[in-house]
């Protein structure tokens, strides 16, 4: 019965292709000078588009090397609760508002609403 026995390969152990006759795409590489002093080189197709920015692995942002720093896009202004509030009401209503509330904090009123 050992005579019968069948012999194989572990399954994903190893790749039963091989790399003769394999021809890679073209690359070129960019070299990018972290914030931090260090070096990182990472390869890219010939024929894309290469970042003049990139996200450094210790944080911050490495630039291309012989390459100018882009100018940052415009953004908008952060619109806060506030700036949205005066968006719905005008500052006499809000006083209005909170005069209304005041008396009914102020007579005991609002307490026995939430009770």
């Amino acid at each position: 019965m050992a005579e019968r026995s069948l012999r194989g390969m572990k399954i994903g152990a190893n790749s039963l292709e091989s790399e003769v006759g394999v021809e890679l795409a073209p690359r070129v590489e960019a070299v990018y000078d972290c914030p931090d002093g260090r070096v990182i080189v990472i390869p890219f197709a010939a024929d894309a588009e290469i970042p003049p920015v990139w996200e450094a692995p210790g944080g911050g942002e490495a630039l291309l090397r012989d390459a100018t720093r882009p100018e940052p896009k415009p953004t908008k202004k952060q619109r806060t609760h506030w700036d949205m509030l005066l968006e719905r009401r005008t500052i006499g209503e809000l006083e209005e508002l909170l005069n209304e509330r005041l008396e009914l904090l102020r007579s005991g009123q609002a307490r026995r609403r939430s009770a």
